[in-house]
Parts: C-alpha cells; structure tokens; sequence
C-alpha cells in the first residue's frame, strides 16, 4: 500500500476550485515534489494530506490516504494521531510556526509527549536529541533558547526537529527554503536528504522553485490552476518535458552559468560610497554590520550585491539611501557628499505587504513622494500616479484598491511605482523578487530593466539568489561579515571567482540537472566531514 495514496482530489473555497480532480501516489521512501506558480494550489494539497481544511468552511472531495488513514473520513482523534506521530508538517515561516515565548526545548517535547505519553524528562531528553540529529550545535544549551535567538536557518532546522520527534513516515515541507539565502538553503535540503536515507521516511516538498526540486526528490508533479499538468521522474520532467507550461516554468528560472547581455555603456558616477562603516549596540556588545565598504554605481547600470543573511547587504542599501547614518566614511551623489534621505535615490523593499499601508490604497501611497516634491494639484497627483501604475503593467484604475487586493508579484510593482514617483536616479533593490515564484520574478525582473533603459536609471540589486543577481548585473560586489570580499564584472566574478567565500556560495546554487544537483551534495558532505 502507498504512503500517500490521492485519487481525484477537491478543495473549493466559496465559489473557488482551488484543487481541481488532482491524483498522485507517493510510496514508502520516496520523494516527490509538488513544483508550480502561487496559487497553483500546492500549500492547499499539502493542507488536504493532513486533513487541516476541516472546520474551515471549505469543500473537500475525492481520496486522501495517508499512512493508512482515510483522511477525510478519519474521527477527530484519528486526526490527531496522524498529524506528528505518523505525518508530519514543516512550514515555510519558522517564525509563525513556534511560540516566541517559549524555549525550543520546550515546543519539541510537548510534540512528544502529546503523541506517546512519556515523561518530561524523557520527552526533554528527546528534544535534545533531535535538535543535535539536525545540526544544532550545544543542543542541551540551545533547548532552552527561545526562537529570535536562533537564525532564520536554525529556526528551520528546529521546525524539522520538532516533526521529527515522533519518527513520522511521512514529511511535508511546504516551502522549507524559500527565506533562506543559498548556502543555509543547501544545507536544509542535505538534511532533509540525509535524514530520508537513515530513516526510511517519505518526502512530500513543495516548491514553487524547481532548482530545489530538482536535487531533492525521485518524482515532481507540476501544477497549475490546482490540476496536475505533468507529473514523472524529476530527471524527465525537467530534462525533457512534454508540456508547454513545464517548459515555460523552466525557462523563467535564472541560471547562474547564463551571462547577461550588458545593459549599455555607463554613464557617470551617479552614486558613490567612501569607507562605509555602520556598528550596532554599545561598549563591548558593539559589532560592525558594514565595515569599510567602498563602491561606485554609474547611470545606466546595474550593481549587484550578493552574500549570506548577516552579510551586511541590507545595512549597506539602507545607508546608500540615506535611511541609515553611517558611523564612518561617507555617501555621495553626484559627487557631493550626502546626510539623510535624498528624493534622486529611492528604495524597493523586499517585503511590499509590510512596505505598505494595509490602512492606505495604493494610489495614496505612490502619491506620498509627488505631494512631498511640492505639488498641490489633486487632479494632476492622480493622474500622474495612474501614470505610473500602468508604466509597471498595472491598471490605473486600481489607484482606490487597497494592498490586501494584490497579489505578491502586483504588490511589488506597486512598490516600483512609488520608487518611481520621485524621479529617482538610482534605485536600491533590497531583495526585491525573493518571495516570489520564478515567473513572476522573471517578470519584475523584466520590468526592472525595461525601466533602467527608458529612464536611463542605476540600479544596485542587493539578493542572496546568485542566479538572479547574475542575470540583472553588470558589475557584482560580494560581501561577507560586513565587508567586500571581491566586486568586479559580473562575468569575471562568477566564471573566475578569486575568493574562497565566493567559491563557496556559487557552489551552493541549486542546479536544475539532478546529477549535478547530486554530484555538489557529495561534495558538500566531503567538506562538511573533513
């Protein structure tokens, strides 16, 4: 019998058909990724196994059989049952998944004495057993940190750990990797790999991005509109698909051996930083987020700045445009030295949901930086914002919707059209497209360098994806700890690597050939021993 058996599944919430007629079977063992668009309907699938639809008002059809549980049949305690000790589920935010005012320790042997009953001390022995399983370093110490201690990385093994506690046979990993930049990403996806071959359990990955896919899993299935369009070993799927959509989806994905074609000559140096250092904290706990970083951005261009979570990339775009003083060293534009915000360089956050006013409509927020420029004229405000939003491929119609009315992809734009609003020379991207599915990334990509043509505008496009700082980039800066370890042409940088460190991210980008995908995973696992 199949671990995972789903026959012509449902979901419909209202008069939506979230899952339409979707059967696949997943055996004792196995891996199997669910790859496809926002909204394809993978999360609501992997919902769907769990049986965590119900008393949510929507509408489940079909079969669902897991571990031998009749899903959507099952009493309420079977439910229970099922859910840690025979299926497990690991979220994509960390954060939302444990309670920030309780230890880790803690969370996980709650898990374990739900479903066996034991004692709290064996069920705290086990809790710091499992966190040392997945990596953990000092895990006796470690349990009893509360989750802001642990990094964005930690936390996601902690999620695994906590489903691991009662040995399940079955993991789902809804997005497990999607806020993590490229090394930290490698490392959970070996340890999801490694922990399938010493436990036998099966792997069900969600994913809206394939290169993941690829390295992780025996067979993919991908979705859109919640039906399957094609499903097959992954080396097939991907090698060679049947389907126009698959190829599409694979074509959206950027490549970090694909060199960008040059945006056209510089103009001149528009943006200018001077041995920038930012610290943090006070006396003995003070650390250096930025420690003397010198750049240059001309018209015209576009600068990549790449590196791990707490390289200071961030830190660095925030004082490049003048929302954060730095502690030494100097911002210039147009070769005059600048303190404090300046209209000619504006920001696209990563984050649009947070960036903007859930309160305020769109419209509103694009038209902050025209009224802040001086003018009056309301009739003149909105027409120009309407402007904007079909310059970004929006329609100007939608000036009065409000944030939660957009998708992740049109919220962005939206944040493109504010940066605009200002008539910016340059434009910081801090992590623009990162929590967005490739298609829709590969489009606001697009429109970012459509922009930067017609406007003649520089870019700095601060990521931790490699391959999508590869494609939009003619010069790249890779930063580690607050410094710059090697800038240069974007080529030269990725095709002859002169740091280590820089070696070492380009290793960990996901690769689309599972061979190769597996080939750097042994590789990983003989630095890691050695």
């Amino acid at each position: 019998m199949s671990l995972v058996h789903v026959t012509d599944l449902t979901v419909e919430f209202g008069d939506l058909r979230a899952v339409d007629g979707l059967s696949f079977r997943l055996e004792e063992g196995a891996a199997l990724a669910l790859v496809g668009e926002s909204g394809s309907g993978k999360s609501t699938v992997a919902s769907a196994l769990l049986g965590l639809h119900r008393g949510t008002g929507a509408r489940v059809g079909g079969s669902v059989e897991v571990a031998g549980v009749d899903v959507p049949r099952a009493s309420d305690d079977e439910l229970r049952r099922l859910r840690g000790a025979k299926a497990a589920m690991v979220f994509q935010d960390p954060l939302s998944s444990l309670d920030p005012y309780y230890a880790i320790g803690d969370q996980i042997a709650e898990v374990y004495r739900v479903h066996t009953r034991a004692s709290r001390r064996t069920a705290r022995a086990r809790a710091v057993e499992v966190l040392d399983r997945v990596g953990i370093p000092d895990a006796v110490r470690r349990s009893r940190s509360r989750p802001h201690e642990f990094s964005g990385g930690m936390r996601q093994r902690a999620l695994i750990a906590m489903a691991l506690a009662c040995e399940p046979r079955l993991l789902i990993a809804d997005e497990p990797t999607t806020a993590l930049d490229v090394t930290v990403q490698a490392q959970i996806l070996d340890l999801l790999h490694t922990l399938r071959a010493e436990t036998g359990m099966g792997l069900l990955l969600v994913t809206h991005d394939v290169g993941v896919a690829a390295g992780s899993v025996d067979d993919v299935l991908v979705m859109r509109h919640g039906r399957a369009v094609e499903q097959g070993p992954v080396a097939a799927v991907l090698g060679a698909p049947g389907e126009a959509y698959t190829r599409e989806l694979l074509a959206a994905v950027p490549r970090v051996d694909a060199p960008r074609a040059p945006s056209g000559p510089a103009g001149e140096v528009v943006l200018e930083a001077r041995g920038l250092r930012r610290e943090f904290g006070r006396g003995r706990k003070a650390f250096a987020a930025v420690d003397d970083v010198s750049l240059t951005v001309r018209r015209g261009e576009t600068l990549g700045v790449v590196g791990e979570s707490g390289s200071g990339k961030t830190t660095l775009g925030r004082m490049l445009v003048g929302l954060l003083e730095p502690t030494a060293g100097e911002v210039r534009h147009d070769g005059h030295a600048r303190v404090g915000v300046n209209p000619a360089v504006q920001m696209v956050f990563q984050d649009p949901v947070s960036s903007l006013n859930p309160r305020r409509n769109v419209g509103e927020s694009i038209a902050d930086p025209i009224r802040a420029r001086g003018e009056r004229d309301e009739q003149r405000i909105r027409g120009r914002v309407k402007e904007l939003l079909e310059r970004v491929g929006l329609e100007g119609a939608r000036y009065d919707r409000y944030p939660h009315e957009f998708s992740g992809g049109q919220r962005q734009r939206v944040g493109i059209a504010r940066a605009l609003a200002a008539d910016p020379r340059v434009i910081v991207c801090d992590e623009p497209v990162s929590a967005l599915d490739v298609t829709t990334q590969a489009q606001v990509v697009a429109l970012l360098g459509e922009l930067q043509r017609e406007l003649g505008l520089a870019l700095v496009f601060v990521a931790h994806d490699l391959a999508v700082v590869r494609q939009v980039s003619d010069r790249v800066a890779v930063m580690r700890r607050g410094r710059i370890v090697e800038q240069g042409p974007a080529d030269e940088v990725y095709d002859s690597p002169r740091d280590p460190y820089t070696r070492q991210l380009l290793a960990a980008v996901p690769a689309l050939d599972p061979r190769i995908a597996a080939r750097r995973r042994a590789e990983r696992g003989e630095v890691a021993v050695t």
